[in-house]
């Protein structure tokens, strides 16, 4: 696509139609909140500037951020000793910013379960600030499911214990968190983050970069315990200190003012129109319910899918075809159907259907129809 058109022919054009999009991330938003952007871009009602020149003080932003947390809290249930953090660099800046936190100058290790990329690019990062234990390991088989309780080598005492609750490369997901004992448990939720119930009161910190089920990219949230506030270093540069984070308020530095309003906008489109986190899962399940059921119609003979069945994502559908020659002409025929960005990651080959909560059901049920067809066809 080209980008090149000057204003008066892209004025005379028709409006491009929008297609299917299951990129992992940045994903697909809610078209409901697209049209609020673009219909409040050039002035927020009552503000007469738009959100992308309004000062990160102004009181046009303070009622903003009030908003986005208050919504936030509302979601996920958030008890009143935890803070809200707008952060940004994403969630790869918190695979540094934990243990820079939380593990330098500890004399415990910080225990790390790994089920796929992002929790191995994490642990890279806690090694350079201190002991690092990997409590399981699922490399060896290329991160098809995750660990029972009873298979994690946890030390009797760890700085905290970091998982990944759904990994996007690979298609697995924890459907409930580990159990690890007294220890800190920090989770990596950016890609399902807000598609279901969660209990803040089992972790001591959550993060997730926006992009891939919440916003645009270059926004983060965490959300951290006063109790895990407590336990952070003061030898910290400012900007990386979860503590002088939360005592400005996510205002420190300039936060990222558009990322906030968009999030705001996720947020109020989750609770009235989706109908909250309760509704969002069963709109999950539903959702890559139709792929999986497609994936295991005929025993792995055409369709191999990546993730072991009790390990399932319902965010992202990770699969391949048992005759890889056919691949081309599968992404071929998907796109002609307006079902794009189903390329799997190169680490794992094949497919990937992301079905984030802005996926709408015709999204899934034109794919699963296409796979059916394909399959018919080949």
């Amino acid at each position: 696509m080209t980008l090149t058109l000057d204003r008066q022919t892209a004025a005379q054009q028709a409006p491009e139609r929008r297609v299917f999009n299951f990129s992992p991330g940045p994903a697909v938003l809610p078209l409901p909140v697209l049209q609020e952007i673009q219909r409040d871009l050039l002035t927020l009602p009552g503000v007469g500037s738009s959100v992308l020149e309004i000062s990160h003080r102004s009181t046009a932003f303070d009622g903003i951020l009030a908003e986005a947390e208050a919504n936030l809290r509302e979601l996920l249930a958030i008890p009143a000793d935890y803070r809200v953090l707008f952060l940004q660099g994403g969630a790869s800046l918190q695979f540094s910013m934990i243990p820079i936190n939380l593990l330098r100058g500890q004399n415990l290790p910080a225990s790390y379960i790994l089920t796929g990329s992002w929790g191995s690019k994490a642990v890279v990062e806690a090694l350079r600030e201190g002991q690092v234990h990997v409590a399981w390991d699922g490399k060896a088989d290329n991160f098809v499911r995750v660990p029972k309780d009873g298979e994690l080598d946890l030390p009797p005492a760890s700085a905290y214990v970091h998982y990944t609750s759904n990994e996007t490369i690979q298609g697995v997901q924890f459907r409930r968190p580990p159990a690890v004992g007294d220890a800190p448990l920090v989770c990596d939720v950016s890609s399902d983050f807000l598609s279901g119930p969660v209990d803040v009161r089992d972790f001591g910190l959550l993060y997730a970069c926006a992009q891939k089920n919440a916003g645009p990219s270059g926004l983060t949230v965490v959300v951290v315990s006063d109790e895990v506030l407590e336990r952070c270093g003061d030898d910290v540069h400012s900007m990386l200190s979860f503590r002088r984070q939360a005592e400005k308020g996510s205002r420190l530095n300039t936060p990222n003012v558009f990322g906030v309003y968009v999030f705001l906008l996720v947020t109020r489109w989750l609770r009235d129109e989706v109908g909250g986190l309760e509704a969002a899962a069963a709109g999950a399940e539903a959702k890559t319910g139709l792929i999986y059921d497609v994936l295991d119609g005929d025993g792995g003979e055409f369709y191999v899918p990546h993730a072991e069945p009790a390990s399932r994502s319902r965010m992202n559908v990770t699969f391949r075809l048992r005759r890889g020659d056919l691949e081309k002409a599968f992404v071929a025929g998907a796109a002609d159907r307006d079902l794009v960005a189903l390329k799997g990651h190169r680490s794992v080959g094949g497919f990937r259907a992301s079905l984030y909560n802005a996926m709408p059901m015709e999204g899934a049920e034109r794919l699963r129809d296409f796979m059916l067809a394909f399959r018919a066809s080949h």
